[in-house]
């Protein structure tokens, strides 16, 4: 691929070098860029074409070696070692003195940098306002891989006044995509099923290597590369006023979504932050409606309760999210009303305040889905443009009114030195390093009020620019409940209902009210995390783990493998013809099932859908080879829902007494709940009594037979719910959470919650692990 003017960004702990743009800007007269259709031969948006990564960042590089208002710079690779780009575009002048312009952004983002009122009036006078534009994260959302082509060509060449002013006021810092991997493997996938009776089908695979749509929860535990690259070296070094996130949805609902969101709103996100994305989506969708285009909704289907979708909420920007509708893939639908579906917040029919002109229906394909993603994004700069000043002075305003401290949030949050769980404090270091909060450790003895701590105990004071961030990952979560309608079913979160860090890394963290008395020192480097070993299982001989990969993806299977890869585990992943052929314990000891809706394991993707070695599941074949497996001696794991489909298929003596019960009885979208282990068996082995567990539509058992059947782990009994929300906690309480049942030689063992939860809830990762090493029935 051609690199032509771009440089490779890197960061150290003293600075961010950046080259100037140098003296190329003097030919671009001569050579203008050429547009992206005759650059890739087709125009972006044209029915069944589709661009991959080599195609979309030859463009990008082509644009940055002839314009003058483009700079094309590698930020670092993806985790298959793609290129990760960044476009800055803004005006010749303002690329002249970039350094200048990111070390003004420092110090609006550090109040304490500001001597006097004269100073912080100077810097806002003359800083400007940087917007970061990022885009297909989510590699089936095609449209966003295409849209900034369009994008960086419009900002490269126009002469609109409109856009000048965009140009000469901002700093568009534009990433084409957060997920290089995924856009060229579904571009590849597409371009397969073109004239095949499944084309544009989604494919058999996780759009991301590891972790499918997950790589956009990914904002706080920054477990992916991706994620690291873009925090470490775009959102800390840049501190962008506004990140617009262009997405896409499903095609029948509504044409576009933009913030207010609904409720709710996680309650450490400054209000100033709320009430300015109010004012920038309603811009938005204000000139969308005035230029005709209709579908257009607000205040509806999305929140903003995680901080796991939403970095630059906790670091005094505005998170923007746009949702497009999208077609199938680059092939196009016909809609009419009767097809389109409503979600919270509208009627795809109906008129209200927030969504004042329905869609009509009729075709819609990838150049309406382009259209609409590019006129977002102009009216989100444009209206950003136009009010400089007031985005720089509230920017600043939030860091200020940090430092100041919130009167809900202590004093300090200390984290004692000498704790159980060591992986768990260095990967919660880790975590909060790499979201900029400034941490000390105690040179001596610290007292609080009521508690002393000894030295080497981590402080963080909560009069700091980034403190929201670490209070919203540090306390609990009471998650606001909601109902459908009154007397009615609980009303289904977008996403999870918690995120407490130190229950899911077992650590110890006191929230101090009044003053830390005690010296403290800095931690200047960022924090590296745990080791990556398991003892007995990382490299060992002997030891062979295989992996159920479903084609109907599961993003469960996508972290469980990116676990075993981090920490060496020895795995083969296997699919449906490989476990109906058999004969499996001469090489595997154990064999993972992921969590899987039970249809999905059954039956997987219908006959006809896909081509035939994609359809199918883990039909009466496979079911027989596992059962042979087992009783040969083998270990089967059951993971989350998993266990539901291992129970019915193999007959094991024990029940789901979470199973048909009504959402009004028993509700667990994502919370975090007690846990209590026999630490005598030896599946309990490097386990606490007591920790904590993600719970996410997971099982509850009850032991039919309790001579083949043994609880390793219960749900606790007060309290059960830990952080977020659940309907109906009681029905888990003191029931077993963890199972072994034996079988011929071997054993089945059934875990009802999540122990490897997005990477990072290392409280329960031992029990995984503990299932996975040979050893006899306990």
């Amino acid at each position: 691929m051609p690199v032509l003017g771009r440089k490779l960004l890197w960061t150290s702990s003293a600075a961010l070098l950046i080259a100037a743009p140098g003296a190329r800007g003097q030919e671009l007269a001569v050579l203008p860029p050429e547009s992206p259709e005759s650059y890739l031969g087709f125009r972006p948006g044209e029915d069944r074409r589709l661009a991959d990564w080599d195609q979309i960042t030859g463009y990008l590089d082509h644009l940055g070696s002839r314009s003058e208002r483009v700079r094309v710079d590698t930020l670092g690779h993806s985790t298959l070692d793609r290129p990760l780009v960044q476009l800055t575009l803004t005006s010749p002048e303002n690329l002249a003195r970039l350094a200048e312009l990111r070390e003004i952004q420092a110090r609006l983002a550090d109040p304490r940098r500001i001597a006097a009122e004269e100073q912080r009036a100077e810097l806002i006078r003359s800083g400007r306002l940087v917007v970061l534009v990022t885009s297909a994260i989510h590699g089936t959302e095609v449209g966003a891989a295409l849209v900034p082509i369009r994008l960086a060509y419009r900002l490269a060449t126009s002469e609109d006044p409109a856009v000048k002013r965009i140009l000469s006021e901002a700093i568009v810092i534009l990433v084409p995509s957060l997920n290089p991997d995924g856009v060229q493997a579904v571009t590849d996938w597409y371009r397969s099923t073109i004239d095949m009776p499944w084309e544009g089908a989604p494919p058999p695979f996780l759009y991301h290597h590891y972790v499918g749509h997950d790589n956009n929860r990914d904002w706080y535990a920054f477990t992916q590369t991706e994620t690291r690259v873009l925090v470490e070296r775009v959102h800390n070094v840049w501190h962008p006023q506004i990140v617009h996130d262009i997405h896409q949805q499903r095609s029948d609902g509504s044409r576009f979504f933009v913030p207010p969101w609904i409720d709710p709103i996680e309650p450490n996100v400054d209000p100033l932050l709320i009430s300015a994305t109010n004012a920038l989506g309603a811009a938005i969708a204000w000139e969308l409606h005035r230029s005709g285009r209709t579908g257009v909704v607000m205040n509806a289907t999305y929140d903003a309760w995680s901080p796991s979708r939403a970095y630059q909420h906790y670091h005094a920007g505005v998170r923007l999210l746009s949702e497009t509708a999208g077609a199938r893939m680059a092939s196009p639908v016909e809609l009419q009303p009767q097809d389109l579906k409503g979600s919270w917040g509208f009627d795809p029919v109906s008129s209200s305040w927030n969504f004042p002109e329905p869609w009509p229906g009729g075709r819609w394909g990838l150049d309406d889905v382009l259209d609409y993603m590019e006129a977002g994004a102009l009216a989100l700069l444009s209206s950003a443009a136009s009010d400089r000043e007031r985005w720089l002075e509230g920017f600043v305003s939030v860091g200020e009114r940090a430092v100041a401290g919130w009167e809900s949030w202590p004093d300090a949050w200390v984290i004692p030195r000498r704790q159980r769980n060591a992986a768990g404090v260095a990967e919660l270091l880790r975590i909060l390093r790499t979201g900029g909060v400034e941490i000390g450790r105690a040179t001596g003895p610290l007292s609080v009020p009521g508690r002393e701590f000894g030295e080497g105990s981590l402080v963080i004071d909560m009069h700091q620019p980034y403190a929201s961030f670490a209070q919203a990952l540090l306390e609990r979560q009471p998650y606001p409940e909601a109902y459908e309608y009154e007397g009615g079913p609980p009303r289904e979160p977008y996403d999870v209902t918690a995120h407490a860090l130190p229950l899911l890394l077992d650590v110890e963290a006191v929230s101090v009210r009044g003053p830390v008395r005690g010296d403290t020192a800095g931690i200047e480097e960022p924090g590296r995390g745990p080791p990556r070993r398991v003892e007995g299982l990382s490299d060992a001989p002997g030891a062979l783990i295989g992996l159920y990969q479903p084609y109907m993806p599961s993003i469960d299977e996508g972290w469980t493998r990116w676990v075993f890869d981090r920490y060496s585990i020895p795995y083969v992943t296997l699919h449906n013809e490989d476990v109906r052929q058999g004969d499996l314990a001469r090489e595997f000891t154990a064999i993972v099932i992921p969590s899987s809706p039970f249809e999905v394991l059954r039956d997987g993707w219908a006959e006809g859908s896909l081509p035939q070695r994609y359809t199918g599941g883990l039909g009466p074949d496979a079911v027989a080879a596992l059962r042979e497996f087992v009783e040969a001696g083998g270990t089967l794991v059951g993971l989350n829902r998993a266990s539901s489909f291992l129970i019915e298929s193999l007959r094991l003596p024990v029940r789901d007494r979470l199973a048909d019960l009504d959402r009004r009885d028993f509700f667990a979208p994502g919370a975090i709940v007690s846990l209590k282990v026999d630490t005598a068996h030896p599946l309990g082995a490097n386990m606490p009594r007591q920790t904590a567990a993600w719970f996410e539509e997971g099982l509850a058992f009850e032991l039919v037979d309790p001579a083949q059947a043994t609880a390793v782990a219960s749900y606790g009994a007060s309290p059960t719910l830990l952080s977020g929300w659940i309907v109906g906690e009681g029905r888990l309480a003191e029931r077993p959470a963890m199972v072994e049942i034996s079988q011929g030689r071997g054993r089945v063992i059934l875990l009802g919650f999540r122990p490897q939860y997005r990477g990072h809830s290392l409280a329960t990762f031992p029990l995984l692990f503990n299932a996975l090493r040979p050893s006899p029935p306990g």
